[in-house]
């Protein structure tokens, strides 16, 4: 039996941008009501009920009952606007759900016995590949969830469609394979670094440079003493006159 959950709301007179940004002004949440071959109806809501609706898990599978006027409508939340900056919701459309047709809805996967499932105990990741499954199902048999039973899997084994718990009297959007839901990874295993051996470097002779004895660095000419008259005074040479 779908889990239906009771929403308060009020009419709106007027559509449209304008009629919806005063809606907003007036602190509530602009909203639509639309399907089962009728014409929409316009509504608002209070932020508080949407936040909270839309703070449990699988609100786009909940049934609501949508009061306005002491009158009620049974609908499913379709799509919700957000305000780019603030993430409040702006704007909440409704499908209008009629008895005995049929509907599409997202039903969320519940994965339960994590702790039984040998490869995840010896380090595997669950690998979940669809976290809801869509499926047509009667407006009043919506599953509130599936169940995917993890004990008992080892590395790379998958859970299908079949596996799931609850699928009864619904029909899967996918059709014609049993698609995966989820699977068991192996852990991944990091490279091995294999330690080289260092390399040996043969280190180039170092030539030492050894001053020889009488290979002194050249010393600078020393300076000549200015020529006295008739002979120079501290090793300088006397002229000899020719005889």
């Amino acid at each position: 039996m779908a889990n239906v959950v009771t929403i308060e709301a009020e009419a709106r007179a007027r559509a449209g941008k304008g009629a919806a940004r005063a809606t907003r002004r007036e602190g509530k949440v602009p909203a639509v009501i639309y399907g089962a071959h009728l014409a929409p109806s316009l509504i608002a809501l209070e932020p508080r009920a949407v936040l909270r609706e839309l703070t449990r898990a699988g609100w786009q599978s909940r049934v609501y009952e949508v009061k306005v006027d002491g009158a009620s409508t049974r609908a499913l939340i379709r799509d919700v606007q957000f305000h780019p900056v603030s993430d409040a919701p702006e704007h909440v459309d409704f499908q209008r759900l009629a008895a005995g047709e049929k509907i599409r809805v997202a039903v969320p996967v519940l994965f339960e016995n994590e702790g039984l499932s040998p490869g995840l105990k010896r380090g595997g990741v669950l690998n979940v590949i669809r976290h809801t499954v869509e499926v047509y199902c009667d407006p009043d048999h919506i599953p509130e969830r599936f169940t995917a039973d993890l004990s008992g899997l080892d590395f790379n084994a998958n859970v299908r469609w079949h596996d799931l718990k609850g699928i009864e009297g619904t029909q899967p959007v996918i059709t014609g394979r049993d698609f995966v839901v989820a699977t068991v990874a192996p852990p991944t295993k990091m490279a091995e670094v294999t330690a080289e051996a260092p390399v040996a470097v043969a280190a180039a002779p170092v030539a030492a440079v050894v001053a020889a004895p009488g290979a002194a660095a050249a010393k600078a000419p020393a300076a000549r003493a200015p020529a006295g008259k008739g002979g120079g005074k501290g090793g300088g040479k006397d002229k000899g006159k020719r005889g």
